[in-house]
């Protein structure tokens, strides 16, 4: 997981692919964390990618590093029942915790894939795969 979570922290911005019915829906993300072995990725729960990923749990990670490799991250979401997983989310990006709180009562959900696979693909040629 490590090579995943290096290779999402190289490229900064990396994006998420979901369906909604038979429409496919991608939106930038940056933030992620590797812990407990996993690679983790977080979303409010009041916002429409989550309710994708509930509907749906097949997902794609896209994400392209300034040497024109690229990701591929495809697999199915997991969501993290302890809030352990959150909590070091919120630590790691505090101005989050004005959205995510007991006040507003939204919550980050705290994901991960399984069942996966992530390929390093550079520009021409044959990909890597990093789960490995």
């Amino acid at each position: 997981m490590s090579k995943v979570n290096d290779f999402l922290s190289e490229a900064g911005v990396f994006f998420l692919a979901t369906a909604d019915g038979d429409q496919p829906k991608v939106r930038p993300l940056g933030a992620h964390m590797e812990m407990d072995g996993k690679v983790l990725f977080g979303v409010g729960d009041f916002k429409d990618v989550y309710k994708q990923m509930v509907a749906n749990p097949k997902v794609e990670i896209v994400a392209c590093k300034p040497d024109g490799h690229w990701l591929r991250y495809t697999g199915k979401v997991v969501f993290e029942s302890d809030p352990k997983y959150a909590q070091a989310a919120l630590d790691a990006m505090p101005d989050l915790k004005n959205i995510y709180n007991e006040t507003t009562g939204k919550k980050m959900m705290m994901f991960h894939l399984e069942d996966a696979t992530a390929v390093d693909i550079p520009m021409m040629g044959a990909g890597e795969n990093l789960l490995d």
